[in-house]
């Protein structure tokens, strides 16, 4: 095994992508191809920053001289943040069903609030995971969490936008249809298409 396919197999042990493992040294991902196909090595500075991001020495790339059990256990001693986003999302979702049961029962702002407080706890948990999860995992649980929790963190604070402008219920969840089938339709035009667009954004800055 040279240091090509070193490269490759520390690269494959973290679960990356050449263009992750691109984007975390501060190369382009033709340079990793390159790397990977032997058609250039990388410089020595490039060789410590893969030596770092790998935590295995620079002895282990340029000789293959093996590490203990670094290889085996480096994607292990961090949880991944996928599992972090997919938790959050849940409490997130939970938060906003909750608030929109209470308010349809008891139509007070506790509802509401309620929900609200569930949706921060979701959001605290995925903040925990951006610090202590792994960080090779965290670019993509970063773009699961915006691309669903867009919708779901923006819905509240529309509807409740669109129900004082309408002269409903100011602290409702979700938006109540008055006379006015024309207000309730721009409402889910505005949402659609302002979720849709975010996440448009958020697709492009992942490329």
């Amino acid at each position: 095994m040279n240091i090509s396919d070193r490269i490759q197999h520390l690269r494959k042990v973290k679960g990356l992508s050449q263009e992750e493992l691109a984007h975390q040294i501060g190369v382009s991902r033709q340079s990793v191809s390159k790397w990977e196909s032997e058609q250039t090595l990388p410089d020595i500075e490039k060789i410590i920053l893969l030596s770092d991001y790998f935590e295995v020495t620079t002895d282990y790339l340029l000789k293959g001289i093996e590490m203990s059990s670094c290889e085996s256990t480096s994607s292990d001693e961090k949880p991944n943040g996928v599992i972090f986003t997919i938790v959050a999302t849940a409490i997130n979702a939970l938060g906003l069903i909750v608030c929109a049961m209470i308010w349809y029962e008891q139509q007070t702002a506790i509802a509401t609030l309620t929900g609200l407080i569930l949706i921060v706890f979701g959001c605290m948990i995925y903040g925990i995971g951006t610090v202590i999860a792994d960080q090779t995992t965290q670019m993509k649980a970063k773009h699961l969490f915006w691309s669903i929790n867009i919708w779901i963190l923006t819905f509240i604070p529309l509807s409740m936008i669109y129900n004082i402008l309408t002269g409903g219920y100011g602290t409702a969840p979700y938006p109540i249809l008055h006379s006015s089938y024309v207000g309730f339709m721009l409402f889910w035009i505005v949402y659609i298409t302002l979720c849709s667009r975010i996440n448009l954004l958020i697709d492009k800055q992942k490329t």
